[in-house]
């Protein structure tokens, strides 16, 4: 079973970190139901807070409440629609720029906001704020670089979506949160049809090399090339073997 091996991970991370609470943004998307499913399995779920952050009215928040009473954690609803609001009108004053903005502007700085309220209330409770990215979306770049690609620990990065689904029910978790279509909640389109493939696709050619065209192939790989620096530490200027000091 998939879920053994990083069950004991989890649960020697937080024994590591001191036995502290786990932070995790809850979406209603399979990603984040899986990581709180196995963060309640490893550590129980009074150590395991939601924090769910529409961006005004969310049309699917149903499942994200229907998760967290199903796990039965505690949970909080920051809306974080003010906040985007006011950082749009500054930054479009300051710019002197279309307050509308780019939309990779409006993509992700909402991602990067609800990151800041989640370590905003990991910082109330003394927790970590777990990470709920999966290894599909890891390699082709599907994620906001300080937003919902940060955290402290990661819980499913190692699994693609197709095994992260299979996490979902070794847990027991309801189809409605583990088949759920994937999307980003912005956009109104799904995964999918913004990246072009299918899930399955890419899970299939991540784990075996296989896939069925030459173009589908440069298409995956020119995604993965571009977005490689979300993965990495942030290049630095090595003087006098700074890198010596952080080893150990």
């Amino acid at each position: 079973m998939l879920k053994e091996g990083l069950i004991d991970w989890v649960r020697d991370y937080f024994k590591k970190n001191g036995n502290c609470k786990a932070v995790v943004g809850i979406s209603g998307g399979t990603d984040s139901s899986v990581t709180a499913a196995v963060l309640c399995e490893a550590i129980g779920k009074e150590n395991v807070i939601g924090v769910l952050m529409p961006n005004g009215d969310q049309h699917d928040i149903d499942v994200s409440l229907a998760l967290v009473k199903h796990l039965g954690i505690e949970y909080h609803v920051v809306n974080i629609k003010n906040m985007v609001e006011a950082v749009k009108v500054q930054v479009a004053e300051t710019m002197n720029c279309d307050p509308n903005l780019t939309d990779a502007y409006k993509t992700n700085t909402p991602a990067r906001l609800r990151m800041t309220v989640l370590y905003g209330i990991c910082a109330l409770v003394g927790g970590r704020v777990a990470n709920t990215c999966n290894l599909s979306e890891d390699y082709v770049g599907y994620s906001t670089k300080y937003g919902d690609a940060a955290g402290d620990f990661s819980v499913l990065s190692s699994f693609t979506k197709t095994e992260v689904r299979e996490i979902g029910r070794e847990l027991g978790l309801p189809a409605m949160f583990v088949e759920k279509v994937p999307e980003d909640g912005m956009s109104g389109k799904s995964d999918e049809e913004r990246l072009g493939f299918t899930y399955a696709t890419l899970d299939h050619y991540i784990r075996t090399g296989v896939i069925e065209s030459e173009e589908l192939k440069e298409n995956i790989e020119r995604k993965h090339r571009a977005n490689l620096h979300k993965m990495k530490m942030m290049p630095v200027y090595d003087y006098m073997d700074r890198d010596s000091y952080f080893e150990g």
